[in-house]
């Protein structure tokens, strides 16, 4: 079995050292294979704030994740220092996880692809180009259609509530179209700080197979949302007997100094109902 632990909107300048805890003792407990963080590293793309996230993603990797898969948000780029948005957006980000902004990972179960849906002309809306719609739809088609198949990226493809229909990828239904006659399975992204897991063709029924969303909350953040606590997701895919995707999220309970995660739900993803 493999599993996979994706956090996101860690906003690294507040994140609050008692949550970071009781995730590090969390990843001691139970590891996992791959960890994914979906943007948002940073709350200003400040080079001691990168430092102090790559120093935590270390952490977690000699606690018990090998692999990590890192992809920028909106908050990564420079807000306030004009130049270094327009001229060198994503130097500090590529400092400290390196020069690609697409990472991907693939063993023999899973193919994640990483996509940056962030630009320096943007403020906070995302979105997917042509070029890497045509990209993702290429690696997808070439890959073992028994992998389990993801594609991560900041903003949201799906939303659960109406208010934040304006925060949707531009382009997801383009992307969308292309990828599930690809045999895309999951898109994975973070950026509202709340948290679901929902099926799409419910939102765009024109969809030739089913694609899922999970949606991660803020990790370590003191920037939580309403009353959705701190929150992770952990996948499990099980390819002994075709797909069988388990996803947890796993919510932060405490107060004060001590804390610790908690199972909140539990969710089994379906691809074999197909119209």
């Amino acid at each position: 079995m493999t599993s996979l632990l994706q956090i996101s909107d860690t906003h690294f300048g507040t994140e609050q050292p008692a949550v970071v805890a009781a995730l590090e003792a969390h990843v001691r407990q139970h590891g996992a294979d791959l960890l994914v963080l979906s943007g948002d590293i940073t709350q200003r793309a400040r080079g001691g704030q990168f430092a102090a996230a790559k120093a935590f993603v270390q952490r977690l990797q000699n606690y018990g994740i090998p692999s990590s898969l890192v992809i920028p948000g909106n908050h990564d780029l420079p807000l306030f220092n004009v130049l270094s948005r327009f001229l060198a957006p994503y130097d500090q980000y590529q400092a400290h996880f390196g020069e690609d902004l697409e990472p991907s990972f693939e063993n023999d179960q899973l193919l994640v692809i990483g996509l940056n849906t962030t630009h320096p002309k943007r403020h906070k809306d995302g979105l997917v180009t042509h070029e890497q719609v045509e990209a993702v739809t290429q690696r997808l088609l070439k890959s073992d259609p028994r992998k389990l198949r993801i594609v991560v990226a900041h903003q949201p493809f799906g939303s659960l509530v109406l208010s934040d229909l304006d925060n949707l990828q531009h382009g997801a239904l383009a992307a969308l179209t292309r990828w599930a006659d690809a045999g895309l399975d999951i898109v994975m992204g973070g950026h509202i700080h709340l948290p679901y897991v929902l099926p799409l063709r419910k939102q765009y029924p024109s969809l030739s197979r089913e694609i899922w969303t999970v949606q991660a909350g803020t990790a370590l953040s003191s920037r939580v949302r309403g009353s959705a606590p701190n929150s992770f997701n952990r996948l499990y895919l099980d390819s002994s007997a075709g797909k069988q995707v388990a996803v947890e999220r796993w919510d932060y309970r405490g107060d004060g100094a001590h804390g610790q995660f908690v199972l909140g739900e539990h969710f089994e993803l379906d691809w074999n109902t197909q119209r």
